[in-house]
This record gives structure tokens, C-alpha cells and sequence, in this order.
């Protein structure tokens, strides 16, 4: 039995839909469950046989965790030692989604799962400490960091886009943050092969599509991608802008490319090229 956690959530919900693809059995849970309370955790999994636990659950509101700490701890670090904690006591494997903000964005060239972790916001604190706080309490977990997630539901890079693009004759975009977008969809795919692998080569790996970009040249190819497909028609300029121009509460990591050599010698997982992901995406939009 696979437990997810988190299932109406953007990733969640494509968990979701591929787990039932392949008639694998498995409950979910999302607010309903509240994950700070490890009685409720405990009365949900109840007397099942839990072989995996699928953590797509989290704060993510990276701005709003500068003000709001506590919460964004209680629910990425509190709330994730409490699962970690069930999924010991259930002798199931846990697979988390963690993410690049645990770095600084400093290294020039792409983050690999042994280098130093140095978060600079609330947001990457929260998420390196429900890291640290899973490979206290058990052995048997996958951490899974990936970066820059849009897919077809919630709030995301490649929906704000679209919606500014029919609004406005002109979208100004950061221009000196390099990462790689990620598909939901794909995540998703990753994480379900370590189940139907029935994998056991546990340990922290970076999962992104592949190729290095900008969120300009990222929303450029939105644009053009979109206006394909027939759900932007209208010409938009698509302005550059730094970093300094676009001034949030929180900082955000320069430099967010992960390698994927990783996840890809080991554990046989596919990253595709993030500009086929992305057409992909926006096709099933208008499905």
C-alpha cells in the first residue's frame, strides 16, 4: 500500500493520476490529515500495511516564510519529522520532495548532492531542516530536490505567464537567474518509478529537466510555445530585467542548476530536454 500525502497539490495530483494509471494501491490525504499532529497521522494510517510513503506536502510560499518562520518550520521540518517518524514505525520507505533553495545559488557551475548546503531564506532553512530531520530519524528514504515545478494546476511560473500574456503588451522577466524548469508531470513520473521499481537505492538526488535557462528565456519560450498552441494571440514583448529590478521579500538562489547524473546512473530515471516537457505541458492545457 503507497500512502500520498499531499495529493491535490500541484505535483500531488499528477502522483495521483499515474498511480492510478497503473492500478497500484494506494490512499491519500492531504489538509484533511494535518501532518503537524502525529496522532492524526497515526489514526490515518490506522492498522494498514504502508510499504510507501509519497511526501508531496509543504509550505512553498518562499516570500511569506520570511514573515511567517514558524509556520514554514512547523509544517516543512515539524510536519515532515512526524511523517519520517510513522513511516519508521510502519517499516515503510518515504520519498520527500525537497528542493534548490538549500543552496545559495553561489557555485558557478551545477549543484551536486554532496555539495554544501547554504540556504539564504526561511523557505530553504524550513526545507534543509525537514531534510535533516528524516535522515535522523530513518534509513530507508528517497530526498528528491528539484527546482523551478509549473505544471497544468495551482500557482506557477508557466500559468502567471499565459494569464500576462493575454492581459498586457509587454512582460518583464528576470534575466540573471539560471535553473532548469521541471514539469510536474515528469517529477511525477520519477517518483513512481522508484515504486514500481520497488527501489532500495535510498539517499538525497536532484531531479529537474535538463538544459540551463533563464526565467526570461523560460517565459520567451512559454510565449512562443503558447501562441502554437493557440492559447495566446497576441503579439507580447517579452522584456529582460535583473534581479535588482524585480525586488521580492526574499532572496532567491542565483544560480538553481542541479545535476542529474545522479538520479540517472542510479536509479535509470529519463530527464528530458525542459523545452519538450514544456510544449508537452502546454498541449494537454487545452485537453
Amino acid at each position: 500500500m503507497i500512502w500520498l500525502i499531499g495529493n491535490r497539490g500541484m505535483l500531488g495530483s499528477d502522483v495521483e493520476k499515474l498511480l492510478e494509471q497503473r492500478a497500484l494501491p494506494f490512499i491519500t490525504s492531504d489538509i484533511d490529515v494535518d501532518i503537524t499532529d502525529p496522532a492524526a497521522l497515526r489514526a490515518f494510517a490506522g492498522g494498514r500495511q504502508i510499504e510507501w510513503i509519497i511526501n508531496c506536502s509543504a509550505y512553498t510560499a518562499v516570500d511569506a516564510a520570511e514573515d511567517e518562520r514558524d509556520k514554514a518550520f512547523l509544517i516543512n521540518a515539524d510536519g515532515v519529522m512526524n511523517i519520517a517518524r510513522l513511516a519508521e514505525e510502519k517499516g515503510a520507505a518515504l520519498i520527500h520532495v525537497s528542493t534548490d533553495y538549500v543552496f545559495d545559488g553561489e557555485k558557478p557551475g551545477a549543484y551536486r548532492e554532496d555539495d554544501a548546503t547554504n540556504p539564504i531564506g526561511a523557505y530553504g532553512e524550513s526545507k534543509l531542516a525537514g531534510e535533516q530531520r528524516i535522515a535522523a530519524v530513518m534509513n530507508r528514504f528517497f530526498i528528491i530536490r528539484t527546482a523551478w515545478l509549473y505544471g497544468r494546476t495551482g500557482k506557477n511560473f508557466l500559468l502567471t505567464m499565459i494569464r500576462l500574456f493575454g492581459e498586457r503588451d509587454e512582460v518583464r522577466v528576470v534575466a540573471d537567474q539560471w535553473g532548469s524548469p521541471t514539469y510536474t508531470g515528469d517529477l511525477a513520473a520519477a517518483i513512481v518509478k522508484l515504486v514500481d521499481d520497488r527501489s532500495t537505492r535510498y539517499g538525497i538526488y536532484h531531479y529537474t529537466n535538463e538544459g540551463k535557462t533563464t526565467w526570461h528565456e523560460f517565459a520567451t519560450e512559454i510565449c512562443a510555445q503558447a501562441r502554437k498552441q493557440g492559447l495566446v494571440d497576441r503579439d507580447v514583448r517579452v522584456v529582460p530585467i535583473t534581479t535588482a529590478e524585480y525586488p521580492t521579500r526574499a532572496r532567491r538562489p542565483k544560480n538553481s542548476y542541479l545535476s542529474k547524473e545522479k538520479i540517472i546512473r542510479e536509479l535509470g530515471v529519463r530527464c528530458r530536454d525542459w523545452r519538450e516537457a514544456l510544449a508537452d505541458c502546454i498541449g494537454n492545457l487545452r485537453k
